[in-house]
C-alpha cells in the first residue's frame, strides 16, 4: 500500500508486492461501497470543502511530538476480521520518500510522527500490509470487511486497552487521497487504518488505490 506525494516529498506504503491469482480474485469479489466521509470530514478542525477533489496537501516528517501524552500503541486486535497485530513505530524512509511499514505482514506501523494514543486531538495512523507474493495474505487483507459500528481495540506502551468504533470506510486513488485529513494533528481524537485497495496492476506490481478506515473512542 503507498501514499505518494508529487515532489519526493514524505509517502507512504505497505504492500506493493504481487497477489497470487487466487488470492486478487478473492479481494476482487468483495467490493465495498464508501460509507461515512461526511462523519470523518466533520472531526477534523477544518475539513476541505470537498475532500475528494481538493488538492491533497503532502504529509511531512515534521518533529517528533514530545511530551507526557505521547503514548505508542504497540497492539492492535480487530474480532470482526481476525486481526491481531504487533504494531511497531515508523517513520519515513529518506532514500524512497515512502512509509517505513514493517516487512512481516503480520505486523503493522504505527506513523510516530503524528499523535499518540493519548494526545488530546488529531489523527492515530496506522498502516498495515494487504498481502504479499511471498508471505500471502497481510494483517489488513480483510480491512475493507470493516463497517460502521464495528469495535477494535488497541493496546498502547502504557498497558492500557483502548476502545475504538469504525465511522467510515473510504477508497482512494493514491493520487487523490486527502492526506491532510488522515494525517492531522488536530481536530477530534480518532484512529486512522490504511492499507491497499482497488485493482492490481501486474505490471506496476501495485494497487490502484489506498483503503481508509477511520475509528473514534468508543
Amino acid at each position: 500500500m503507498t501514499v505518494r506525494n508529487r515532489g519526493g516529498l514524505a509517502a507512504m506504503a505497505a504492500g506493493a508486492a504481487a497477489l497470487t491469482v487466487a488470492a486478487l480474485a478473492a479481494v476482487a469479489a468483495r467490493p465495498a461501497a464508501d460509507v461515512g466521509a461526511d462523519e470523518v470530514a466533520a472531526l477534523a478542525s477544518t475539513a476541505p470543502a470537498d475532500a475528494r477533489t481538493s488538492v491533497p496537501v503532502p504529509v511531512r516528517r515534521g518533529a517528533l511530538p514530545t511530551g507526557a501524552e505521547v503514548v505508542p500503541p504497540v497492539g492492535l486486535r480487530i474480532p470482526t476480521i481476525g486481526v491481531t497485530a504487533t504494531v511497531n513505530a515508523v517513520g519515513i524512509n529518506p532514500q524512497t520518500s515512502e512509509f517505513e511499514v514493517p516487512p512481516s505482514v503480520d505486523e503493522v506501523g504505527w506513523y510516530r510522527y503524528g499523535p499518540g494514543l493519548a494526545a488530546p486531538a488529531g489523527s492515530v495512523v496506522i498502516a498495515g500490509h494487504v498481502d504479499s507474493s511471498t508471505q500471502g495474505k497481510g494483517a489488513f487483507f480483510r480491512l475493507r470487511e470493516l463497517d460502521q459500528g464495528d469495535t477494535l481495540t488497541v493496546t498502547g506502551s502504557d498497558g492500557q486497552d483502548r476502545a475504538y468504533r469504525v465511522i467510515a470506510r473510504e477508497e482512494y486513488q493514491k493520487t487523490r487521497i486527502p492526506l491532510d485529513q488522515y494525517f492531522a494533528r488536530d481536530g477530534d481524537q480518532r484512529l486512522t487504518l490504511i492499507t491497499c485497495g482497488g485493482p492490481f496492476d501486474a505490471d506496476a506490481r501495485r494497487y490502484r488505490d489506498n483503503l481508509v478506515v477511520t475509528a473514534v473512542p468508543a
